[in-house]
């Protein structure tokens, strides 16, 4: 996880998802279902610590440029966040220059371990430990996937037990624990699923990012290519994203 504490305090750091998603949402003025593309893009967002004022600066202004472009004065709607990434990115720049010279930050009092009961954190483990069982039953060709599946399954119930000492949960050290569990998964994954398979995640990303390419740097498509890959084998596999930013 890529997210100092400085960061954390600036927003509600595990609801960065859901409030830019919502914010989407009323830019587009329809409750549409975010793609697979757009929650990569929002993690890629919220790996580099972009700020939430940001990203809606920089939707603010994609949507002022698309109402001005051809297709946005034919009434068609602005329907990715890929379009959306240089004007955030820009907006994330800005923020940074004008915070280098205001000075040291104030401190917010407010702390990321408020944010979840001790009831949503073991709903959140338990849930997901079931759904990892469940789809290692469906395995019976893939044993090998099917064990790593389960033994993920074992560590988030083992970790329950984080949750039920006393004082308050440390979501930073869980959030980091499940990134751990998150990688090896899709590590095992990736080993698993066949090149078709593979070969159609790619032609699918390719074809979806076709417009949007030239407003990306190299190392951000490469970021944003990755993380879809990721998002795109859970589905496949129907396995769940364990990290807290997926507790809704």
């Amino acid at each position: 996880m890529n997210v100092g504490s400085a960061a954390m305090e600036t927003f509600n750091y595990f609801n960065y998802f859901t409030e830019i998603e919502e914010y989407f949402w009323r830019k587009r003025g329809a409750h549409l279902l975010v793609s697979p593309l757009d929650w990569a893009i929002l993690e890629t967002w919220q790996h580099a610590a972009i700020p939430i004022s940001a990203v809606q600066k920089g939707i603010d202004r994609a949507f002022e440029s698309y109402q001005r472009s051809k297709r946005g004065q034919s009434g068609r709607q602005l329907k990715s966040l890929a379009y959306c990434v240089e004007a955030v990115m820009d907006a994330a720049d800005e923020e940074k220059e004008a915070a280098a010279g205001a000075g040291p930050a104030v401190e917010h009092t407010e702390s990321v371990k408020e944010q979840f009961s001790r009831e949503e954190l073991a709903r959140h483990f338990a849930r997901n430990s079931t759904a990892l069982v469940e789809a290692a039953e469906k395995l019976v060709a893939q044993p090998e996937l099917a064990a790593k599946f389960r033994d993920s399954a074992e560590r988030l119930a083992a970790m329950l037990s984080l949750i039920e000492i006393s004082g308050e949960p440390d979501l930073e050290d869980l959030e980091r624990r499940l990134t751990i569990i998150e990688e090896k998964l899709v590590i095992a994954m990736a080993a698993a699923a066949n090149d078709e398979l593979l070969l159609g995640l790619a032609r699918d990303l390719d074809r979806q990012l076709a417009p949007y390419r030239r407003k990306m740097t190299p190392g951000q498509l490469q970021d944003l290519e990755r993380r879809y890959k990721q998002k795109r084998l859970f589905e496949q596999f129907r396995v769940p994203r364990l990290s807290l930013f997926y507790l809704k």
